[in-house]
């Protein structure tokens, strides 16, 4: 068996619902030492008591970070590179499903977009200019069956249609209106969540052309997973119909734990596997976890386009492509 007690993960949104289930799993597997991030140190805090006391583990590192405030990022990227930190998992898991109205963060983003692709970003970018990643390290950043496009009421942006009408066909114009959310993009709760997710996917493409030879990266859908917070500020349809609905049916929502443990079983994946998106067969919700081969997700233009424009968002900070 795989001794793990060398290993050092790192959990964003660890303070609840998958993220919590994850830092637990990765300290029964045998983890050394399990960061987990939550948005405050209270949160992070009182999340670290809470795994403690589940698993008996003192692998538990408190830390704050959150997506929607850059400068959080950045001292929390600061922290563990002083602190001597290097990571073998890093399990980019914090996100919210979006708001009845539209959110934006200080910054002029749009919430769904910082919390789980901007913020998302930035980290990644700080740990690898530090050489805080090891050798090795897998890179999971979590993703979901809307972006397939056959949910119903998610539809994810299809973005060529959308530059060729409103910009001219310059993708990077046409992301950087929807990450604001500036006219003539429109904010609709499921269908910007459904891009989010998709942009998500593009974003770890084009990141594995990125990454040292040996490193990996993945986009990862836990499933339909309706026992978290995630949904708490949905708008009414998604958590008062279609959550308990999923709930309700057989094979439309499985636990946390499972949806944790997806996370988990593409961590164990080999060095060829990297830049691809996994998720419930089409038309799923749960099951077997399967590559998703769509053509909207192998679109190597947007996914660069995408990439440009997440990186100048963040401050300017990016990764160069392998020579």
């Amino acid at each position: 068996m795989t001794d793990f007690t060398a290993r050092t993960a790192l959990v964003t949104g660890a303070n609840s619902g998958l993220g919590h289930e994850a830092a637990a799993q990765l300290a029964e597997l045998g983890y050394g030492t399990v960061i987990i991030a939550a948005r405050t140190d209270e949160k992070a805090r009182a999340a670290k008591k809470a795994l403690t006391a589940r698993t008996d583990s003192n692998a538990f590192v408190a830390i704050a970070l959150d997506n929607d405030a850059p400068k959080t990022v950045e001292a929390a990227a600061a922290t563990l590179v002083e602190r001597g930190h290097t990571i073998d998992f890093l399990l980019l898991n914090a996100g919210i499903a979006p708001t009845k109205e539209i959110s934006r963060t200080a910054n002029g983003i749009e919430s769904t977009v910082a919390a789980s692709l901007v913020g998302h970003h930035l980290l990644t970018m700080r740990l690898l200019e530090a050489g805080a990643l090891e050798e090795k390290a897998r890179i999971v950043i979590a993703g979901s069956e809307a972006a397939r496009g056959d949910v119903p009421t998610f539809n994810p942006i299809a973005l060529d249609a959308f530059a060729a009408e409103h910009f001219g066909g310059d993708l990077e114009a046409a992301i950087d209106a929807y990450f604001r959310m500036d006219a003539p993009a429109t904010y609709k709760p499921g269908d910007t969540y459904a891009t989010v997710k998709l942009f998500v996917a593009w974003w770890a493409a084009e990141l594995a052309r990125r990454l040292p030879a040996g490193m990996t990266v993945n986009a990862v859908s836990p499933g339909s997973t309706p026992d978290t917070n995630a949904i708490r500020n949905a708008p009414f349809f998604m958590k008062r119909i279609m959550v308990p609905f999923f709930k309700l049916m057989p094979g439309m929502s499985h636990s946390v734990a499972d949806g944790a443990g997806r996370y988990l079983e593409v961590a164990g994946y080999g060095d060829e596997v990297t830049g691809r998106f996994f998720a419930s067969k089409p038309k799923k919700m749960t099951g077997p976890l399967t590559e998703i081969r769509m053509d909207h997700f192998d679109d190597p233009a947007a996914q660069h386009a995408l990439w440009n424009v997440t990186s100048k968002i963040a401050g300017g900070v990016g990764y160069p492509a392998r020579t």
